[in-house]
């Protein structure tokens, strides 16, 4: 099945950063038709917390949510999550479980606790030149879906290492805490299958929509309103008006919540042929990695 029933599309630029409130952190918006991508309440410093109870709350019906981090940690490369630990989840649903008991005294879905685990850090490189004795040499294990996207000319870092400016471990581990609390009525592509109707959130890597949008993988960030409007007309979406220099986790959001709706008619990327029931299941996928 094909899902083109959605009538709006959202965007989360996504942060594991410390504390409450994360300026890491964008929503943008938009319904069917041509018009730019808005900002959710715009000026407001986001808090993880307040992402989750928008989604709980406030999420319009219908709707396709695209959140940028990794939905899951690498599973069919070694046949476990963490493998040799008797405590390793069976999939990626038992995973965010998992996560969450362990980091439970950690506020602001925070995941220091996790990663502190003994069993746990032994397969996660940290700050302070830690790095566990089942962190493989060099970039570390990676899904199914990221090798996809290296494929794709993409560059992935694995969702173990926490440490470096292109790290996605903190904000994935954090944000897989998120999901463990979304209501069971918003499924998880492709973890959960996609229904006839309601809303479905799915993993996104913003640097597919930019290059969707004729931006090289390595200059696909946005940081002016002239560059934001030239990109989202490869969508046939208007500009979104901006003038001057802005935040690239705003215009993250905006290119890719209008790639969501150009994007979403698309077969292929709803079935690429390396995505089996057992990833599914277990690693998840990005959408757009084919």
């Amino acid at each position: 099945m094909t899902p083109t029933r959605f009538r709006h599309f959202v965007a989360i630029d996504w942060s594991g950063a410390a504390g409450e409130r994360q300026r890491g952190i964008a929503l943008a918006w938009c319904g069917t038709g041509h018009a730019a991508p808005q900002i959710v309440r715009p000026g407001h410093v986001w808090s993880r917390a307040d992402v989750l109870g928008w989604l709980r709350e406030q999420l319009p019906d219908g709707t396709l949510v695209g959140l940028d981090l990794g939905i899951s940690l690498p599973f069919a490369d070694a046949g476990a999550f963490f493998p040799g630990w008797e405590h390793s989840p069976a999939d990626a649903r038992a995973l965010w479980a998992l996560i969450d008991r362990i980091a439970a005294p950690d506020p602001h879905h925070a995941v220091g606790s996790f990663v502190d685990h003994p069993a746990v850090a032994r397969h996660f490189r940290r700050h302070g030149g830690r790095c566990g004795d089942q962190f493989p040499p060099g970039a570390g294990r990676m899904r199914v879906t990221e090798r996809a996207q290296a494929a794709m000319g993409c560059t992935p870092t694995s969702n173990f290492n926490l440490v470096g400016a292109a790290q996605v471990g903190k904000s994935s581990l954090t944000g897989m805490r998120v999901l463990h609390h979304l209501p069971h009525a918003i499924p998880v592509w492709p973890i959960d299958p996609v229904p006839l109707s309601g809303s479905v959130l799915c993993e996104i890597y913003t640097t597919i929509a930019a290059v969707a949008a004729g931006r090289r993988p390595a200059r696909s960030k946005i940081r002016t309103g002239a560059e934001l409007d030239s990109a989202l007309a490869h969508f046939d979406t208007r500009a979104f008006g901006h003038s001057g220099a802005m935040s690239d986790h705003v215009s993250d959001a905006v290119i890719t919540a209008a790639w969501l709706r150009h994007a979403a008619a698309d077969p292929a990327l709803w079935h690429p042929a390396a995505l089996t029931p057992a990833i599914a299941a277990t690693e998840g996928w990005t959408f757009g990695a084919r």
